[in-house]
């Protein structure tokens, strides 16, 4: 069990490490290499090669936002297979519900309980 929880740190530490390291020595924005993590989530999933990753690094590698590309695809594949081609369109949606919900609900009551500062 020890090794599960420390290939989770290594591996999502090390996701962590390339994105501050092109934060550091690059000119791409925070935004940018976010989103270049979403979708190199989408690419890998499709591909077939995140997954063995998520079962070796457990939340290592499904908790960063690659992980989150990676649930896209993996709910566009799902609502393909059931639905047809209108998947394309609701399974990412339905695949990442958990997730969207979770940071709305989140996002909702901090705003409740904090109140912003004038700086």
């Amino acid at each position: 069990m020890f090794m599960d929880y420390l290939w989770a740190f290594i591996i999502g530490g090390l996701l962590c490490a390339i994105g501050q390291t092109l934060i550091d020595y690059t000119k791409l924005t925070p935004a940018r290499i976010l989103v270049s993590y979403v979708v190199a989530g989408v690419v890998l999933g499709a591909l077939g090669w995140y997954k063995p990753i998520v079962e070796f690094a457990g939340a290592g590698a499904s908790v960063p936002l690659t992980g989150f590309g990676n649930v896209l695809v993996e709910g566009v594949k799902q609502a393909v297979d059931e639905r047809g081609f209108i998947g394309v369109l609701t399974g990412g949606l339905t695949g990442a519900a958990g997730g969207i919900t979770a940071a709305i609900l989140f996002g909702l009551l901090a705003a409740l309980i904090f109140k912003p500062k004038e700086k």
